[in-house]
Parts: C-alpha cells; sequence; structure tokens
C-alpha cells in the first residue's frame, strides 16, 4: 500500500492485474537485469515493463511516484542541499527470431539477451538505488519509454514537456546509458544537411547539350575528404569532431543526364558550440550550394566543474572520457543540468542479436552508485 504521502498520477489506462509481472527489488542486480530483460519492452510497447517497475516502486515509503504515460518519474523529498538525477529508459529496440535474444540466458561470466546492454542492466542499478532510504542526496529517478525511436515518443522529453517540474530542480543527472562502467562526460551534437549539386537535364546519348549533376557532386565530395576535423577540449574532456557524407541520391532514370544529386552530410561537432554554430560552419565548407538542416540537435557540456558532478567522479574513482556520440544527456543540458553518462555495458554491443553485459559490470556499477549515495 504507497504512503499516504505518495500520489500516482496515471495518464495510460492499464490492463487487469493478472498480466502485472512481480519484479522483487531485493534480488541481486544481476538477477533483476534478466527480469527486467525477460519482459518484453519493444518501444511503444513498454506499458507491461512500466506497470511492473511501478508496482515495484510505490511501496517504498520514502518516494512519491508520478506516471506519465509509460513514463515513471520518482522523487525523495529528505530537504538535502543537491537533487540528483537517475534517469535510464525502459523501451528496447526490436527481438530477434534467429537466434533468439529472450529469455536471457547466462554464458559464462555473461548475462546474455535483449536489453542486457541497452539498458535495462542501468535500469536494474537504478531500482537498486532507489532501495536507498537515506542517499547523501535528494535523488528523482527516471525510467522512461521512446528512446530508441523518433524523439517524439520519448518519456523524457514528455516529462520536460508536461511537467518540468519533476526534474529542472536537480543540479546534476546521470544517465545510465552503457559506458562500459567508465563515466563519459556530456555528449556531441549531431547535425544533418542536405547538399544539392545542380545540373541541367539531357538525353544520356547527348549529354553535351546537359550537365550532370552527380559529376559536379564530385567537388562536394573532394571538400568532405579534405576537411580536416577537429579536437576540442571542453571540461578537460576531448571531443572528436567528425564531418561525413552518409547518403547520396541523383538521377531518375537511365538514359537521362541528371539535373541534381543530393549529399546527405552527418556533423558530430563539440558541445562548445550551439546548433547555429554548427549550421554555419557546414554553410562555410560548402558555400556555394544549396544546403537544408534535417535535423541539428545540440550536444552538452559535462559540466565537470561543477560541485555535484566533482563528488560524483570522485566517489566512483573511474577513469572520465568525453561521450563521442548523442544521448539524452543533451536534454538535460538544454534545462541548464549537468549531466554524465554511467552504466554497465559496451556499448559497441547494444542492438546486436547476441546482446551480452558481463556479470562484473552490472555488479561494479551498482557498487559505485551505492558509494557515491553513502
Amino acid at each position: 500500500m504507497a504512503n499516504p504521502s505518495q500520489h500516482t498520477t496515471q495518464d495510460s489506462p492499464q490492463d487487469t492485474a493478472h498480466d502485472l509481472v512481480p519484479l522483487d527489488l531485493s534480488a541481486d542486480v544481476v538477477t533483476l537485469t534478466a527480469a527486467l530483460c525477460d519482459i518484453e519492452s519493444v518501444s511503444l510497447d513498454e506499458r507491461r515493463v512500466c506497470d511492473a517497475i511501478e508496482a515495484a516502486l510505490v511501496p517504498l515509503e520514502h518516494l512519491t511516484v508520478t506516471r506519465i504515460g509509460n513514463t515513471l518519474v520518482a522523487r525523495t523529498e529528505l530537504g538535502r542541499d543537491e537533487r540528483v538525477v537517475l534517469a535510464g529508459h525502459i523501451d528496447t529496440v526490436p527481438l530477434t527470431k534467429a537466434p533468439a535474444n529472450l529469455p536471457t540466458r547466462r554464458e559464462g561470466d555473461d548475462l546474455v539477451g535483449r536489453g542486457t546492454v541497452d539498458m535495462k542492466g542501468g535500469v536494474a542499478v537504478q531500482l537498486k538505488a532507489a532501495l536507498v532510504t537515506e542517499p547523501s542526496r535528494d535523488l528523482t529517478f527516471v525510467f522512461y519509454e521512446g528512446e530508441e525511436i523518433d524523439s517524439e515518443h520519448n518519456g523524457l522529453l514528455h516529462v520536460q514537456q508536461q511537467r518540468p517540474e519533476l526534474i529542472a530542480d536537480a543540479d546534476f543527472a546521470v544517465l545510465l546509458e552503457p559506458t562500459a562502467s567508465q563515466v563519459e562526460g556530456g555528449c556531441k551534437g549531431t547535425l544533418r544537411v542536405d547538399v544539392t549539386a545542380r545540373g541541367v537535364a539531357a538525353h544520356s546519348a547527348r549529354p553535351w547539350n546537359g550537365r550532370n549533376a552527380i559529376h559536379a557532386a564530385a567537388d562536394l565530395l573532394n571538400r568532405l575528404t579534405a576537411y580536416e576535423p577537429a579536437t576540442v577540449t571542453v571540461d578537460g574532456l576531448d571531443y572528436h569532431e567528425a564531418l561525413n557524407a552518409t547518403g547520396i541520391r541523383g538521377g531518375i532514370a537511365g538514359n537521362v543526364i541528371p539535373d541534381e544529386c543530393v549529399v546527405t552530410v552527418n556533423y558530430r561537432y563539440a558541445p562548445d558550440k550551439s546548433p547555429e554554430v554548427a549550421l554555419a560552419h557546414v554553410a562555410e565548407l560548402f558555400e556555394g550550394y544549396d544546403l537544408v538542416e534535417l535535423d541539428n540537435a545540440p550536444g552538452a557540456r559535462p559540466g565537470l566543474d561543477l560541485p555535484a558532478a566533482k563528488a560524483f567522479v570522485e566517489a566512483l574513482g573511474l577513469p572520465v572520457i568525453a561521450k563521442e556520440g548523442w544521448t539524452d544527456v543533451a536534454r538535460f543540458s538544454a534545462m541548464d543540468i549537468a549531466a554524465v553518462n554511467f552504466g554497465p555495458g559496451d556499448p559497441n554491443l547494444a542492438h546486436h542479436d547476441d546482446e551480452r553485459c558481463p556479470v562484473s559490470q552490472l555488479v561494479s556499477a551498482e557498487a559505485a552508485l551505492l558509494r557515491w549515495l553513502a
């Protein structure tokens, strides 16, 4: 029974209780990870795992639990000097049929199965931390849906849009994405643009009557080949920028000289740059060509100079490197909350058919987080 001071807001109807899968939070972190993974929760089908997590959290008297769709926010209200968010997504990419990657299984020192790396191992660590009744900091736990698909489905975004007060008062955030149990600070921004080379259509038997846009695109590709990406140091971490063609399309028929060739370019930029500065940089490189911005997600500074971030790094005693990809820490950065990535599992194995996480990383990640909260 929930403590009277708690409240649970249910914005999406639950089915009958008979399909509720119980989670035992007192189980060891490896067993808990396996239990979470075995509740299938491919993106847009997170209800059952959200129900299970909610049922496990609501009886904890030191937490106030709020549900928005299939996203949960659980908060302590202990009056501590600092508040920290621990966040993780509860959806996975689709399962495979051959070989089947659920149910989970042990192979030597690894736990194998969909979600063991990305990222139910991290969610299990969050749940073990939720059992701490007297943490050194006030905690906000976010278990959110829809991370693996289009941003409009992202539960963390929904919280920011609908109930920002649930997370906006935090001093620091930890996203438990897989990092092989290292601390990865901030993240790079990502920009995608279409750059178009123009030509003049003609019959391919008489190419002198036209101008071949695909041939003209060679200049675009040469500019990319000659480009030397920068390494930018932000808050003591080195972010390696990257600018690459990720797609090319042109031509309408086998006997027509193409009048248009479009090269899609992806720029991964250091978190010291704004989206506007990143776009201007790419536009300058491709001066003389039509350029259309497709998407532009800013990065996140790690904020390692902040007291909460320093305390986290010191308590864990682990190496800190730059996050070379983009993660939801950027959503925290947009709210002026410094954030890092830290979680069990090798990110290079995320989404693989034989996704697997060393048991030792699950255990060490839990121990490190509990050491910090002691």
